[in-house]
């Protein structure tokens, strides 16, 4: 029987170490990368405590979540007195120019900033959040200083802006981790205002376009936020809910399409309402504001999203995908991607959102119908405002009718010639002097 070598043991067990270490080093020269395309993280609202965590504070294109941090500075100004939500900001050149989805006002329309935040939030229009931003800064380049600048201040260290709308630009960034700190910001510092994050629907005129948030009405309890897209980014969505009073916080980049982005927040928000009892167990993974930032450039899921091996309109929800592949940064959440006169094809998004299994149909049920939120243009209407009745038009029409209503009732006469008429007036008695 051979005896133990310790010496001999000693060196395995050394070599196995130098090989861990080596290891090590080689992983640590090479840039972080995520495992996956898909960035995640849910948060407790109140406590800021984070119930799950996934490339959490990976860099990532934040499309039209730019949009929330544009809602943060505009109510910030409102707070500020610079100015109200009846200030009337008038649509520019270049806000006109923005690329779809937009309200597509003509230029020199003026609208309000309550109005704007509302088809901003709903509607993810890209003029609407140019106006905010040129209305409240003067230009863009100050506006988007100002929203970094926030953001820092809010403690959002991965994060900078170059627009106000999240259109494609390289130095746009942020992560899961600082947009959770920008939700809780909104919820914790605005909270008389959070109808903008929850409308179900807005209608100008006779067009309703629903929340391109699909959770809204669908899952129990969800009551914000936004939704983004781009080719780089893919589906982003920051989504809350609140049960019990206790209001979560779910965040998810990168999903491969609508559909699956929605079921991704849904799950999650369930799985922190229905936390294990045992779950305090578990390692802690501490506060939002404790994860550690990486230090690398955020993926580009262009190829994947948008490349040509994806078919286009592959199905409804996948419709949002049209706008992105042209190069847009537009969100359009429930298939719509004109320039706002066309009507969301909503009910066939709604069959294609439901979840894929099972085991998660009964997260998103079938959205009801929801009142609309009114929104226009010009000044802020008052209470019980109506328009104005449009005056009668006289037509050749009614004029005929009258003559065809006479004639029953006898009471026609014979047109006077022109000779008659001077005639009766040659003897028409003069007015007393």
């Amino acid at each position: 029987m051979q005896s133990f070598r310790p010496s001999a043991f000693a060196t395995a067990l050394g070599s196995m170490i130098l090989g861990v270490l080596a290891a090590a080093t080689l992983a640590a020269s090479f840039p972080a990368t995520p495992a996956r395309a898909e960035a995640t993280l849910l948060v407790d609202a109140n406590s800021g405590k984070v119930l799950q965590a996934d490339n959490a504070t990976y860099p990532w294109y934040p499309a039209s979540l730019s949009k929330l941090m544009t809602l943060y500075v505009t109510l910030s100004a409102i707070r500020d007195r610079r100015i109200t939500f009846d200030t009337l900001f008038t649509v520019s050149r270049n806000a006109a120019a923005q690329a779809p989805t937009k309200m597509g006002f003509p230029i020199g329309t003026r609208v309000t900033v309550d109005n704007a935040i509302k088809m901003m939030m709903v509607k993810s229009a890209n003029d609407m959040a140019v106006l905010l931003a040129e209305g409240v800064d003067g230009t863009i380049d100050n506006f988007a200083q100002e929203m970094t600048e926030t953001a820092h201040r809010l403690g959002m260290t991965e994060t900078d802006y170059v627009n106000p709308n999240g259109l494609p630009a390289d130095g746009q960034i942020t992560s899961a981790r600082d947009l959770a700190i920008l939700a809780r910001a909104l919820i914790r510092e605005f909270p008389q205002y959070g109808f903008y994050w929850r409308i179900p629907a807005i209608q100008y005129g006779r067009r309703v376009v629903r929340n391109y948030n699909p959770l809204i009405g669908r899952y129990p309890g969800a009551d914000g936020m936004k939704t983004g897209f781009i080719c780089a980014a893919g589906f982003n969505l920051v989504a809350t809910a609140t049960r019990d009073n206790k209001q979560l916080i779910a965040v998810v980049l990168g999903a491969p399409s609508g559909a699956a982005r929605a079921v991704k927040a849904a799950e999650m928000l369930e799985s922190g309402f229905k936390r294990n009892p045992l779950s305090w167990l578990l390692p802690s993974l501490g506060t939002v504001d404790e994860l550690k930032p990486i230090d690398a450039d955020p993926p580009n899921l262009k190829d994947e999203m948008c490349g040509p091996h994806r078919k286009r309109l592959q199905a409804a929800e996948d419709e949002d995908e049209e706008a992105g592949a042209a190069g847009a940064g537009n969100d359009t959440g429930n298939g719509t991607v004109s320039t706002g006169d066309a009507s969301p094809r909503f009910s066939v998004l709604l069959s294609a959102l439901r979840a894929p299994t099972a085991k998660n149909a009964n997260l998103l049920s079938d959205a009801g119908p929801v009142v609309p939120i009114v929104v226009y243009t010009g000044p802020t209407r008052p209470p019980g405002w109506k328009p104005a009745p449009k005056p009668e038009r006289k037509t050749a029409r009614k004029t005929v009718r009258k003559r065809v209503v006479a004639a029953a009732a006898g009471k026609t006469r014979e047109p006077k010639s022109k000779p008659q008429l001077r005639a009766r007036a040659a003897v028409k008695p003069k007015p007393a002097q």
